[in-house]
């Protein structure tokens, strides 16, 4: 079963030559793009100083809690608003206005209040009643300083001074605001606390366009309905998905544990798992689509449905289930097809899986570096969001001129302290300066956009730098194994620890120059994303297939860089050279050697991808049992969710995650073993001079031996 390449093509460069000095991992060794190292380290500093300086203008208080018209925050502790955590809308109608599009905020006066009102009552019935009871509880509602009960009190003149509302209506908490409590009739017919219309300053309200300005005060409720109820669930299930990424961790360390003696016949097994676990997900969703044949509504289209906040309702349509069978059906059979077309090379592929088991047995330390590279990617994923919401809360309070009519000052920037006497509200008298939101002109606001910009950047270029630096440290570590003739006698020890420490010593450059490439193309494919989500709506279709074009091309770079990255990064290991130097060694051994690099190369990353989905697709259907409630035994230990598919998804994805974290060892043992072994095929012949350093398995499949018995097993 030997893999020959017959006659490589010159251009890629001549074969390697012996050297009966190389042990594997250079150590004299010297450091190398000292200038990306400097920048790099540049960076770092500026982005500290940005984190800073966002620090110090931003204020997260804006992102939580809601903002009155004079830009005070409601329910803010130690301010005179500390027991009015609610906004109140004076007229909800305004909120209906183009301006909440534009401007995301209503023209109209906002309120902070203690609680949302749960009765109807108008403006013009309290002054002209005689209730103090009314009269006390409306005025929680109106400016500070308003009295009903003085005399000569006009509902008119206070409401042309705009100091209190026309009507207060039933209203419900919701996301801090006070929104109308709106219900419906068995006959569909919208009403606000019983009642289908009010009578407001002489015209008719009816409940429905109340529904309509609600919906508009807030453009994303729905969204944030959603949001809230994903959050609750979260709250109700958060140690249940705990304990399921707990036993996704297990199955992945007891995989790999049985790979490490077991491979050949782990390998096997995982692959018919995989296709029986795919295999039952097709007959369940076959026999869900069945079991909904003649019920009521089961026949409606997803079209038809339309997008539903109860995601639960599309599992009660056929159109659902089929779609899920066929998905899984299809992912079946392109499987087997693999499995039958590279079944001969699955077995040299099996033996490459065992060399790196061995490899892992051999360097322990490595399964636990994951943990090292998980660490410090939380804590540049903290920096990146807190700096995030600090500069998006780093604007200033913006004021602008509201009114009802015609004015030249509408949409101007207004001081609420002088605006009562300046010549605005002169000239027009039922102006208002209200708070509309958060910017500034300073210096510091003009370049914000860029300070953002550069916190994205930066963010690609730690995370790149980060796993960067788990690539090149795993690679050392797997070299040092593979150059050891006499294995484990001749491995170094702790080669976890002295490759991190050379890497960090000597490659710090090389790392940050190839982790820069890939964050350039990765901020490219993010404004390209943003690009087109600002033309969604444009009719210009030879506009979106030029896009759209682009965000492919620059996917397949993207995957491209990483591939070269990675690859150059295991020569970086090895040899100690600079990045673009390796990135060609690399490439150059990669193209002399390509019929190998699509044999054993992708069918080992094939069959470590079907490692994954088994891990996912076991921890997957147990827990969708559990949450949705099928497990008789465990019914009564389940929560009660809105969304049972919430703690599934997030249970699947941690389980990947987790899954691939530790795979990700083996992936890297493997590529790096990979190439070790072209090297060695390349430098040695298997004579007493020159003999192979791969294992014997290795040489059997490959029909080769060491001319003298010298094991280096």
């Amino acid at each position: 079963m030997e893999l020959e390449e017959k006659n490589p093509d010159p251009k890629y460069g001549e074969s390697r030559k012996f050297d009966p000095n190389f042990k594997g991992p250079i150590h004299n060794r010297g450091c190398t793009d000292i200038f990306c190292c400097i920048l790099f380290i540049i960076a770092l500093l500026g982005y500290f100083a940005v984190g800073i300086l966002a620090w110090s203008q931003g204020d997260p208080r804006k992102v939580i809690y809601p903002t009155d018209s004079r830009g005070q925050f409601c329910g803010q502790a130690g301010t005179p608003q500390e027991k009015k955590p609610l906004l109140f809308y004076f007229n909800i109608l305004k909120c209906a206005s183009p301006l909440v599009l534009l401007e995301f905020q209503c023209p109209t006066t906002q309120l902070c209040v203690e609680r949302c009102p749960d009765r109807f009552l108008t403006l013009a019935k309290v002054v002209s009643g005689v209730s103090k009871n009314d009269h006390q509880y409306y005025q929680k509602y109106c400016k500070e300083g308003v009295d009903l009960t003085e005399p000569g009190t006009s509902a008119p003149v206070i409401l042309m001074a705009k100091l209190c509302p026309a009507m207060i209506i039933p209203s419900k908490p919701f996301t801090r605001r006070c929104l109308p409590a709106l219900g419906t009739t068995k006959s569909g017919v919208v009403v606000v606390g019983n009642q289908t219309s009010f009578k407001v300053e002489n015209n008719n309200v009816s409940a429905t366009d109340i529904l309509e300005a609600s919906k508009k005060s807030n453009v994303v409720v729905e969204a944030r309905q959603v949001a809230m109820r994903i959050f609750e669930d979260y709250t109700q299930s958060w140690h249940w998905i705990l304990l399921g990424l707990v036993i996704a961790m297990i199955v992945s360390l007891i995989f790999i544990v049985l790979l490490r003696f077991l491979a050949g016949v782990m390998v096997w097994i995982m692959i018919v798992l995989v296709i029986l676990v795919i295999g039952y997900g097709i007959f369940h969703c076959y026999m869900e689509y069945a079991k909904l044949k003649g019920e009521p509504g089961a026949n409606v289209t997803i079209r038809d449905l339309g997008l539903q906040t109860d995601f639960s309702v599309y599992l009660q349509i056929r159109q659902t289930w089929l779609a899920f069978m066929i998905i899984l059906a299809i992912v079946e059979v392109i499987i087997i097809l693999l499995l039958f077309f590279l079944r001969k090379r699955i077995l040299i592929a099996i033996a490459l899986i065992k060399e790196a088991s061995r490899a892992v047995g051999h360097v322990m330390s490595s399964l636990f570096y994951p943990l090292l590279t998980f660490a410090l990617l939380a804590v540049v994923i903290a920096y990146w969001a807190v700096t995030a919401v600090f500069l998006s809360t780093s604007n200033e309070q913006v004021y602008k001129v509201f009114n009802n009519s015609e004015c030249v000052h509408s949409g101007k920037n207004c001081d609420p302290k002088t605006f009562n006497t300046s010549n605005i509200s002169a000239q027009c008298p039922d102006a208002e300066c209200m708070f509309a939101f958060y910017g500034g002109e300073t210096l510091y606001h003009k370049y914000l956009i860029l300070f953002q910009f550069y916190n994205v950047f930066l963010f690609f270029w730690c995370a790149n730098f980060v796993t960067a630096l788990g690539q090149v440290t795993l690679a050392g570590a797997f070299a040092s194994y593979y150059w050891a003739f006499k294995k484990p006698d001749d491995i170094p020890s702790f080669p976890i620890f002295s490759s991190l420490g050379r890497a960090l010593r000597y490659h710090t450059g090389s790392l940050a120059f190839g982790s820069l490439i890939l964050s350039l193309v990765q901020v490219i494919r993010v404004i390209l994303e943003y690009l087109d989500h600002k033309l969604k709506g444009a009719q210009n279709k030879f506009a979106k297939f030029l896009l759209s074009c682009m965000k492919c091309c620059f996917w397949c770079l993207e995957k491209c860089i990483k591939f070269l990255n990675r690859n150059a990064y295991i020569m970086i290991a090895v040899y100690g050279k600079n990045f673009c130097t390796s990135a060609r060694d690399a490439f150059f051994l990669l193209m002399r050697n390509i019929v190998r690099v699509a044999v054993l190369d992708k069918v080992t990353d094939f069959l470590l991808f079907l490692g994954k989905l088994l891990v996912v697709g076991i921890v997957g259907i147990f827990s969708f049992f559990f949450f949705s409630g099928r497990i008789k035994a465990a019914q009564d230990a389940a929560p009660t969710l809105n969304y049972y598919w919430v703690p599934i998804l997030t249970v699947v994805v941690g389980s990947y995650l987790i899954a691939h974290g530790f795979f990700s060892v083996y992936a890297m043992c493997v590529d790096t073993l990979f190439l070790c072994f072209l090297e060695d095929l390349e430098r040695n012949d298997g004579s007493a001079e020159r003999p192979y350093f791969m294992s014997q398995n290795l040489l059997t499949l490959l029909n080769k031996s060491n001319k003298e018995a010298t094991s280096v097993d």
